[in-house]
């Protein structure tokens, strides 16, 4: 098969569902902005915040890769939805533990990222905008693996703007996706 007939067919995939990135960017964008707006929370409600945002955005992205033509995205939901579901699992977490949890999470997503930025580039340009999300999600884990002492609210704080910037570099790229329709 033609390398131009599979980047077309991508190209109209990714334009259909456009939304799908801006649905993720926006969740991630809100959960930014609720751990900056309650940054007293208690280690729990972090712990229960987190997995929710893990499930949602891990089920809207399998749902993007559902017709197989994004594999990078079933995988980037299924790292999320398994980090969810063990948040909720082991809500007794020391905070030690959830950090590296979160840590693992952020680089293995990352990775995803960049290899699906790698895949964009076959069909858009400004597919560095997911590459960058990806680098930014790698960075936020080794921060975190570096610094594991940091206290409860500084780690609100910081997963609420990796969450929003996230989210924002999402719903740009969103936008220009659905520009290929």
């Amino acid at each position: 098969m033609n390398a131009n007939v599979i980047a077309g067919g991508l190209r109209q995939t990714m334009a259909r569902n456009w939304w799908v990135l801006l649905v993720r960017g926006l969740v991630s964008v809100l959960f930014g902005v609720m751990a900056f707006m309650w940054p007293g929370l208690t280690l729990t409600s972090l712990i229960l915040l987190y997995g929710a945002y893990c499930l949602v955005d891990g089920i809207v992205a399998l749902f993007g890769g559902a017709g197989g033509a994004l594999w990078q995205s079933i995988l980037i939901g299924l790292v999320s939805i398994c980090a969810g579901l063990a948040t909720f699992f082991y809500p007794g977490l020391t905070a030690l533990v959830l950090l590296y949890f979160i840590a693992a999470w952020a680089i293995v997503r990352g990775i995803f990222e960049i290899a699906a930025a790698i895949e964009f580039r076959k069909v858009i340009e400004g597919e560095w905008l997911l590459a960058l999300a990806g680098v930014a999600s790698i960075l936020f884990g080794v921060l975190i693996v570096l610094y594991p002492g940091v206290g409860a609210l500084s780690v609100i704080w910081i997963v609420g703007t990796y969450a929003f910037l996230f989210g924002i570099l999402l719903v740009v790229l969103s936008f220009r996706v659905k520009a290929l329709d």
